[in-house]
């Protein structure tokens, strides 16, 4: 039986890039343009006759913005929609509030300046496309306004850097993709600030990763930064790989740093989740947790089944909380996930994971 190609509707002003993404789309045969828009009224009138199955949206347009855009099609006839969009650090706020509202991915604007470049972009948004049909759309609920975030610095200096830690501290590797900012948001703010280090590899392109780090140590209890080579994995704090980078974890002594290094892609990405997982069962072993969860494709199942037989732990999310059931179900599949684990319970299994005294006592 043949399968349906994936119908887009791609929506932005510049006719360039309109040009570039139907042809990009065009390419796949398992993806079909079904037409574009150049702006939000204009797909509005589109979407009263006939749904894509994934949209593709641009946040800066004349008349009706993206975002505005975002949140009238979730309330009204959800579907999966990726940002298209230019905005690095200077617009983050309206990236990750096209997020919260309820895009599925982000992308950068397509690169077209060299070959190797359209490539690359176009293998993303192909990828990014098939993921984002699979995705499992749920109500958005409003979020409180959050408070501004203060330090004890206001109350005293901080405390001299340098206390030695003990090489038994233990750690957690995370491995996250589509739909996945949403749900590591859900998952680090409900931790407290004494949770172990964290490394965390969430497939985003290049110069996301810093805003969405800076987003979340805003939000959470836990020091929340991209990774730079060389920092330390602590009690507290969780390191964000930087998008287009690989992220190891080395071992330094008695303590954890991360090495972030180039190199080709790896399960078809970078950073992959592999990478970081095969290094945390090599450097961590019994003193690390793994956790995989929503994506697509099975970037981290190897490494994840490495870090089992390694002795770590190793946790995966369950189908019915994730976003796309893909990287979790290769997870499960070969045995690499000890523990299939409800969105709502993850922070409760990574604190028993870390104290397991406190767990034994309880029990």
């Amino acid at each position: 039986m043949t399968r349906k190609p994936i119908r887009v509707l791609i929506v932005d002003d510049s006719a360039s890039v309109r040009q570039v993404l139907s042809s990009i789309l065009g390419e796949d045969p398992g993806i079909e343009v079904m037409g574009t828009a150049s702006d939000a009224f204009a797909a509005a009138r589109r979407l009263q006759n006939e749904l894509p199955d994934v949209m593709i949206l641009d946040i800066e347009m004349p008349g009706m913005d993206g975002l505005t855009f975002l949140r009238k099609i979730m309330a009204q006839r959800p579907i999966p929609v990726i940002i298209c969009s230019t905005l690095t650090e200077a617009g983050s706020r309206a990236l990750f509030d096209a997020l919260e509202a309820g895009a599925v991915d982000v992308l950068p604007k397509p690169r077209i300046d060299t070959r190797n470049a359209l490539i690359e972009t176009a293998d993303r948004l192909r990828h990014a496309v098939r993921a984002a049909a699979q995705a499992r759309l749920r109500p958005r609920q409003p979020r409180p306004p959050v408070e501004k975030k203060l330090t004890a610095d206001v109350i005293m200096p901080p405390p001299v850097p340098g206390r030695a830690r003990p090489a038994t501290d233990r750690i957690v590797c995370i491995g996250i993709s589509t739909g996945g900012t949403e749900t590591l948001r859900e998952v680090l703010e409900r931790l407290p600030a004494n949770c172990p280090g964290m490394a965390v590899v969430q497939h985003m392109p290049e110069k996301f990763t810093a805003a969405f780090a800076k987003r979340l140590n805003g939000i959470c209890a836990m020091e929340i930064k991209e990774a730079e080579d060389g920092d330390e994995v602590m009690a507290g704090r969780v390191l964000i790989a930087p998008g287009n980078r690989h992220m190891l974890l080395q071992r330094a002594g008695q303590q954890y740093r991360v090495a972030i290094k180039d190199g080709p892609h790896v399960s078809r990405h970078r950073p992959s989740v592999d990478v970081l997982f095969r290094s945390a069962a090599q450097y961590a072993g019994a003193n690390a947790l793994g956790i995989i969860m929503t994506g697509m494709g099975d970037d981290g199942a190897r490494g994840l089944l490495e870090m089992r037989k390694a002795g770590a732990g190793t946790l995966a999310q369950d189908e019915e909380s994730c976003v796309v059931f893909g990287m979790p179900k290769e997870a499960i599949d070969c045995s690499a996930a000890q523990k299939v684990v409800t969105l709502a319970r993850m922070p409760q299994e990574i604190m028993a994971w870390a104290h397991p005294a406190e767990r034994a006592r309880s029990a």
